[in-house]
């Protein structure tokens, strides 16, 4: 697995015409990896986009490495910066404690007639956004108390979908201290991420010891 980040180039009003909704976003992170476009196949990518000191960032988590030139298309030349997420991955022990940061889209599905998925809808209300991040800590292998979390903030994300169609997505961007339980399930969490949306900049927590 492979952590990256770029700034985004906000001074230039091509790239912010260009990146108007998530769905540019999407395509941009698709792109930055030539060779799965070239052989039509598509692995799974977590990304998101962090405000950092007025800067904008775009992260990824990723199976393999990806495109410098690709990566940059929107981005500050030389910005674009490349780990290898494999030695902190195996490092990460039961009972560590971590900062972190992670954008959510809560949602609930409510079961109605004719309807055996359910219908999704929008969390808006501050308490149930923070339930909604409690409820889902264990099964992915670690705890947070309730006082030791905020949510940092709060609104929507616009997605043009085929067709033009406009989907407004909730988001809820949490930060705070959680220890791990269950080191396989938390390291299969960053890898994957939680929630819905995830190609689209949500599920993804980065997180710092501390």
């Amino acid at each position: 697995m492979y952590l990256s980040r770029v700034e985004i180039d906000t001074g230039n009003r091509t790239v912010l015409r260009t990146l108007n909704h998530l769905g540019a976003y999407h395509n941009w992170v698709e792109q930055a990896f030539p060779d799965e476009v070239r052989e039509k196949t598509r692995s799974r990518k977590l990304w998101r986009i962090d405000q950092i000191e007025g800067k904008r960032y775009l992260l990824v988590v990723s199976e393999t490495k990806p495109d410098c030139e690709q990566m940059e298309t929107y981005a500050v030349k030389g910005s674009f910066g490349c780990k290898d997420y494999e030695p902190f991955l195996q490092s990460v022990k039961q009972g560590e404690c971590f900062r972190f940061r992670v954008t959510l889209n809560p949602v609930h599905s409510v079961f109605e007639e004719n309807n055996s998925r359910g219908k999704i809808y929008p969390i808006y209300a501050e308490a149930a956004q923070r339930k909604f991040f409690l409820d889902r800590t264990e099964k992915h292998g670690f705890h947070v108390e309730s006082g030791q979390f905020l949510i940092v903030e709060r609104g929507e994300e616009t997605l043009l979908r085929k067709g033009k169609k406009r989907v407004d997505l909730v988001k809820a961007v949490y930060e705070g201290a959680l220890t791990v339980e269950n080191p396989e399930l938390f390291v299969d969490f960053l890898c994957h991420g939680m929630g819905r949306e995830k190609a689209y900049g949500f599920g993804m927590m980065t997180v710092i010891r501390g």
